[in-house]
């Protein structure tokens, strides 16, 4: 763990020194949870609660500083039936972060994913961020990727959420029979600001800049939210506005694959070591060290309206809408010595120990004419350019008889990703260099490294680079849902029955076009930006190993667009382009019970599920455009019954017990479930689905006991098991597959036939990642959490730890699962200032590969401080500094042992400045 005690205990007795005060903020409290249905209280009735409801809406609520912000998120907890975890608008904006995911750190259980620096993937007790659901008002919202090559996943990007479009959000670790099925871990409902909960001509806005340390660069920030309702509190309306931008930049080095010695042998060096018995044949060897280097302006809008209308005491009305905007264009650039593309040019490896090569010397005829071959440094420059927009429309009413209501709910989503395009080139230069697995590496002859008349892109005959194409990606995905819902009150230990119907139709498509081959340049030629040291972020760490030039990324998009032959590959077209449509219908019956010191649900819901999943399907050499034939669907069917039980005790005010007990599914990720397949012809690697994959099943049971010992205190402690019955999950098998560098990069095609990795009819054995139903597994684990402020002084602290073992009962990890994580967030509020200080810890995790098809990786443990800080000048205007990232934590990931890295990133820390205004 990449981290400084020190400075961590300095940082908390700082932040605990200061004195706070919060800034007054309303927040929504809108008792809706999902759809139509309400949460259950204790023993009252249906009539009861909705009476208590209106009455909180006529009379406004208004939350103010951390500790009754706390408060509210405990009686969310205390008065659920369900084991569920809740925060509200005033901890999301005091807890430093950009997204609502980061502001969800502190609860038990629930983990993020930090691969570009920022948090976007939520996992919760142990399981992998696509097999939880996420709901905004009860709505699905549509989502689809930004990265280029990525795939789409279930699991929800939270970077697209801006923190103050959410009011509250819960988490329902216990699943409930009105609740959406689809979850293996848990349930994120968030919720936005409703007008009618807030006073009349609420006008709130914020503007501040962020600054990333590591690319030296600011960017602004700003939010504008106005609400207005009538005298009667009968009719309001609300609007909102936010623009966010953050420079990312995260450096680093990967390592792609490993091969055996013996890969080698026909050097002379390595053919010698192996007979003397200096190096193990069977040794693991870097087919590279690549130094990496991806820059991004990311930026988001976000424009929301919601209006709320209740034309009697009985009847209400409410729509909501979204729109999100995210430039995701970016510039990701990679210089790799590919060691394993000239194995006749090692002239010496260095045996480390546990059975990996840790160094060595590659000659390069352009600096050494003695030797065999050029070495193979290949510059891989990425310009991309990724818009994602996001739309999403609901409307839900309800009318409250006497003693029963009914409710219905519509809703539409849509994401797109129009042209995510890619100019792509690799220019090459044929020196020699020295490299080592945690260093990098040098080169021999610096200086002409760095001269870009070097760097040739298939301009001179025997020297190799690839003058690269254009690529575009089409991504889109639909949601369209409805729900009718029915409750009955009863004056009887079973006081509430809740019935319901919902469908949903959720489409999913990607469509692939490369065009290519694009006309030879020099680098001198395209020009450049000047020289880079790509890795100083690592303070030497890996000193040298990246001084190179950089191309200007403005003209090579231009070069690669306008140079490119047109032709369209028919490999590519037909891997990369599939459509699945999901529609599921569920019933559901749950009753909600009471009596003395008991209270809970009961109930199951029923969900017919059918998956239609199209994609190319031939065998041979690909065509373009393909005959109508090779499109072919491949429909499946399911049909599960998934009961559910919650049950409180009431030990006595202040004690609380808990159980839940339930059967989830969880479907794969959509790109898993067709026949699609994505492959990279440098490497030979790729990832495709599987049409007959079956959903994730697990009965899953929970134990807690809460005891609230003091105001805006609690200490809990939690149990959960799930007995997976079927998990779906990635590994690697080689397959043959029609390489479309034979059309497109004849050299290095030709390099690879030489290898022996493909034949001259345009064929290799490809490393293809597929999802297969790999059998059972389990999570058992327990969390602890504990919130308490320490009397009038002012200070407070919330701390949680979760222990999840998370195995397949064949053996191995599950993916994204830690087994240990922890929080702690000291604070401090009282006079004009504020602070907070947050510290998140999580241990290493399996997660996917770097790039497709590569073997699954572990990721590090991973150690983040933060720090908010805030002055309140008047009732008006607010101050706040927030810094995340405080010790730099670097990210890393390797191949189960550290002693074979895969990557290394350091993405900088993060500060955002802001000025709040409340009138």
């Amino acid at each position: 763990m990449s981290f400084h005690r020190t400075l961590l205990a300095a940082s908390i007795v700082a932040g605990l020194c200061m004195s706070a005060t919060a800034f007054a903020q309303d927040s929504a409290q809108n008792s809706t949870t999902q759809g139509s249905a309400q949460t259950t209280g204790k023993a009252k009735t249906a009539a009861q609660k909705a009476e208590e409801a209106r009455a909180t809406q006529l009379q406004g609520i208004t939350v103010t500083g951390i500790r009754a912000s706390l408060e509210k998120s405990l009686d969310t907890k205390r008065n659920a039936d369900a084991v569920i975890e809740a925060v509200t608008a005033e901890d999301i904006g005091k807890f430093p972060n950009t997204n609502v995911a980061e502001a969800m750190t502190m609860i038990p259980g629930v983990t993020i994913d930090r691969q570009f620096g920022q948090g976007d993937r939520v996992s919760i007790d142990g399981t992998d961020p696509s097999l939880n659901l996420t709901f905004l008002n009860g709505q699905p919202i549509s989502q689809t990727p930004w990265q280029y090559g990525a795939q789409p996943n279930r699991g929800f990007d939270f970077t697209m959420l801006a923190p103050e479009l959410v009011g509250r959000l819960e988490i329902y670790k216990s699943p409930e029979a009105r609740l959406t099925e689809g979850s293996l871990g848990g349930t994120i409902l968030l919720h936005t600001l409703q007008p009618l909960d807030l006073k009349a001509n609420t006008l709130r806005g914020s503007f501040g800049v962020t600054y990333n340390d590591q690319a030296k660069k600011n960017r602004p920030a700003a939010s504008l939210l106005y609400s207005w309702k009538n005298s009667d509190n009968t009719f309001g309306i609300i609007t909102s506005a936010q623009h966010f931008e953050e420079k990312i930049d995260r450096q680093g080095f990967e390592i792609f694959s490993y091969s055996p010695v013996s890969k080698w042998a026909s050097s002379p060096a390595v053919a010698a070591g192996i007979a003397n018995g200096s190096l193990n044949p069977n040794a693991k060897v870097p087919d590279e060290v690549n130094s990496a280097f991806f820059q991004q302006d990311r930026k988001r809008d976000t424009v929301t309206l919601g209006m709320q209308f209740r034309p009697t005491d009985h009847w209400d009305i409410d729509f909501n809408s979204l729109y999100v905007r995210e430039n995701f264009n970016n510039w990701n650039q990679s210089l790799y010595p590919f060691t394993g593309a000239t194995p006749g040019n090692i002239t010496s490896f260095n045996q480390g120990a546990n059975g990996v090569i840790t160094g060595g010397h590659v000659c390069g005829k352009t600096d050494s004419p003695t030797c065999p071959d050029i070495a193979q440094n290949t510059f891989d420059s990425n310009v991309r350019k990724s818009v994602v927009k996001t739309t999403a429309f609901d409307l839900k009413s309800t009318y409250r008889g006497d003693g029963w209501s009914i409710g219905g709910a519509a809703g539409y989503s849509k994401a797109d990703n129009k042209d995510m395009a890619q100019a792509v080139m690799e220019p090459v230069y044929g020196g020699g260099y020295t490299w080592n697995i945690r260093n990098g590496f040098t080169f021999d002859s610096p200086q002409a490294a760095r001269n870009p008349a070097n760097w040739h892109i298939g301009d001179t005959p025997g020297l190799g680079g690839w003058p690269g194409n254009y690529g575009v990606f089409n991504a889109q995905a639909k949601d369209i849902y409805g729900q009718l819902d029915f409750t009955k009150d009863f004056d009887s230990i079973v006081n509430q029955l809740l019935v319901g119907v919902r469908y949903n139709r959720h489409e999913e498509s990607m469509e692939q076009h490369v065009y290519g081959g694009n006309s030879p340049i020099s680098l001198a030629n395209l020009g450049t930006d000047g020289l880079t040291n790509i890795l100083g972020s690592f303070s030497g760490a890996l000193d040298g190993s990246a001084n190179h030039v950089q191309p200007d990324s403005g003209k090579e998009w231009a070069w690669v667009r306008s140079t490119n032959s047109g032709k369209n590959d028919p490999g590519s077209f037909l891997n990369g382009t599939w459509k699945l449509i999901e529609k599921t219908t569920a019933l559901y019956a749950q009753a909600d019970f009471a009596s003395g010191a008991w209270h809970g649900n009961f109930g199951a819901r029923y969900v017919h599920t059918v998956t239609d999943g199209s994609g190319y399907n031939y065998s041979g050499v690909p065509i373009y455009p393909p005959p109508a034939g090779w499109w072919q669907t491949a429909s499946v069917t399911h049909n599960d019954v998934l009961p559910s039980l919650n049950v409180a005790y009431d030990v006595r005010d202040d004690l609380l017990l808990r159980f839940a007990a339930a059967k989830v599914v969880a479907r794969a990720p959509y790109n898993m479930q067709v026949n699609n397949l994505f492959l990279n012809d440098t490497v030979l690697t790729g990832s495709g689905g599987n049409a007959k994959l079956n959903p994730y099943k697990s009965n899953n049971f929970s134990l807690a006991a809460e005891w609230y010992f003091a105001p805006q205190s609690v200490l809990a402690v939690t149990g959960f098991y799930k007995k997976i019955s079927n998990y779906v999950f990635v590994d690697s098998a080689v397959e043959q597959h029609y390489n479309s560098a034979k059309d497109n990069d004849p050299a290095t095609f030709s390099k690879q036939v030489a290898q022996g990795l493909c034949t001259a009819d345009g064929f290799c054995g490809y490393s293809v990642s597929r999802p297969r139903d790999t059998g059972k597994g389990k999570v058992k684990g327990v969390s602890l959490s504990y919130q308490q402020p320490f009397a009038d002084t002012g200070f407070g602290v919330t701390a949680s730890y979760t222990y999840a073992d998370a195995t397949l009962d064949s053996g191995g990890a599950l993916p994204y699962s830690s087994k240990n994580s922890y929080s702690l967030s000291p604070y401090y509020e009282k006079g004009p200032f504020s602070a907070r200080i947050n510290y998140n810890w999580r241990s290493s995790y399996l997660a996917g590969g770097y790039i497709a098809g590569a073997p699954p990786s572990t990721t590090g443990s991973y150690g983040e401080v933060g720090a908010s800080l805030g002055y309140k000048l008047n009732d008006h205007i607010l101050f706040t500094l927030d810094g995340m990232n405080l010790t730099n934590e670097k990210y890393v990931q390797y191949l189960q042992t550290k002693d074979l890295p895969v990557s290394n990133y350091s993405t900088g820390r993060r500060y955002m400045a802001t000025v709040h205004v409340n009138l």
